[in-house]
């Protein structure tokens, strides 16, 4: 193929590429430390502050249930966004998505409690947790597609392992944040403190505007407009849904380990004996290891693969799931750190590709749409249901062995989707902009 005809041949401008790659990294963390911060405050005080009339363990699964209603909104957030992102390019969108989680998150820290206004503190927590997940849900996708588009075939993976920092750069920050205001005693906590982070967004999202405005369009987008279908982005993609269930079922491993290492792990973990003060030192040291393994992994699979990657972290979430809550039930806090650390080690095998790998798996015109439905309902189903389904099942009787079960089989499911998808390390995404979307990957091994 000539290098004109393929949008994708063409070197990339490495000042461009640093500059937009240090945007998306910078933005996603920012609306992912809003959107765990929710997580980790959820598990601390918001079935006190907001449920305080429940049974504690109805207390602790209707918390989580708001958590979930986030999740279980990522997906129409990547509809919407992922609908206006492949007409009118990525760039809007992401300014839009960022403005959406600041403001909800502002909004969170100047909510009142059940005991000044009822049910309707509740209420609004959820509403603002919805949108929350609408604009994370349109964040992802238009994130990885700046830096996958703007990036040449061969260190796609690693480009995109900048951008995919973002989450635990946030969840360190959110984490960091939180540790600080659990040092309060707990009426100050419970009373006024859980609410300085949130408040801390209106700051970020100053900062993060100013980063992301500056960016260019996708190049890759602007060369496919001209010649872009009319079809409905979100139609085409269900016409053959293939794509979409393997994108879905690949990322439901990462995120279920996710989920159980930071979500549910405060409140496993405090049941059984440790102090919260403990399990945030955990946190930070998981956040730290994936900040240096989701790149590392990312350039990795530039190099054997991103099924080669994949495949071998969801293997090992099953050999290491036993293990690692038996390090966890001894009740010691180096054990603990140390379990929580490997945990993210093999979480990060299996996340770090993704961006790439989703990304290459639909054409331009259906891309943002494709790749954000994919994540978000993986996030969904991974993420968002696990904490809850936990507390359910488990109720005040913690134990471990249904979490083993739960791990071992999340990662089952990855390993059959991974197995699923052929490689697509190294394909050019303007080869596929013209094809139907569920082509970019063959049914045969």
């Amino acid at each position: 193929m000539a290098a004109t005809s393929s949008a994708d041949a063409t070197r990339p401008d490495r000042r461009v590429l640093g500059r937009v790659a240090l945007s998306s990294l910078l933005g996603t963390a920012i609306e992912y430390y809003d959107f765990l911060l929710y997580a980790t405050m959820t598990a601390l005080v918001f079935r006190q502050v907001f449920f305080p009339n429940s049974d504690p363990a109805l207390a602790t699964i209707a918390a989580f249930g708001t958590l979930a209603a986030g999740y279980a909104a990522r997906p129409i957030g990547g509809i919407i966004f992922g609908h206006f992102g492949d007409r009118i390019g990525r760039k809007r969108m992401l300014a839009l998505t960022m403005t959406l989680m600041g403001v909800a998150s502002f909004l969170i820290g100047v909510l009142p409690s059940y005991h000044q206004i009822g049910v309707a503190a509740p209420a609004l927590l959820v509403l603002l947790r919805v949108v929350q997940g609408v604009a994370i849900g349109g964040e992802w996708g238009g994130a990885t597609l700046m830096v996958t588009e703007h990036s040449g075939r061969e260190r796609r993976g690693s480009w995109n392992g900048v951008m995919q920092m973002g989450s635990p750069l946030g969840f360190l920050l959110s984490t960091a944040v939180v540790t600080v205001v659990t040092w309060l005693p707990k009426d100050a906590l419970l009373s006024w403190g859980w609410r300085i982070p949130f408040l801390f967004s209106a700051l970020l999202l100053v900062a993060g505007l100013y980063i992301r405005l500056g960016v260019t369009e996708s190049p890759v987008f602007q060369r496919a407009s001209s010649g872009r279908p009319g079809q409905i982005p979100l139609a085409s993609v269900l016409r053959r849904p293939r794509n979409l269930i393997l994108a879905c079922a690949v990322g439901i491993g990462p995120f279920a380990l996710t989920a159980l290492i930071s979500t549910y792990m405060i409140t496993y973990a405090t049941g059984i004996g440790y102090e919260t003060s403990n399990v945030m030192t955990g946190q930070l040291f998981s956040s730290a290891t994936a900040l240096l393994t989701i790149p590392l992994f990312s350039a990795i699979s530039d190099v054997v693969g991103r099924r080669t990657v994949i495949l071998a972290g969801a293997i090992g979430i099953i050999i290491y799931a036993f293990p690692f809550y038996a390090l966890i039930d001894s009740v010691s806090t180096p054990r603990l750190v140390t379990a929580m650390v490997l945990g993210q080690l093999v979480q990060s095998a299996m996340y770090a590709p993704l961006g790439a790998l989703l990304s290459e798996m639909f054409s331009t015109n259906v891309r943002y749409t494709g790749a954000s439905m994919g994540y978000q309902l993986a996030a969904l189903i991974g993420a968002g249901f696990t904490p809850l389904f936990a507390s359910s099942l488990l109720g005040d009787n913690l134990r471990s062995t249904p979490l083993v079960v739960l791990a071992i089989c999340c990662g089952a499911v990855t390993i059959v989707a991974i197995r699923q998808i052929s490689e697509t390390t190294g394909s050019d995404l303007a080869d596929i902009s013209g094809k139907d979307p569920a082509a970019a990957i063959p049914t045969s091994e």
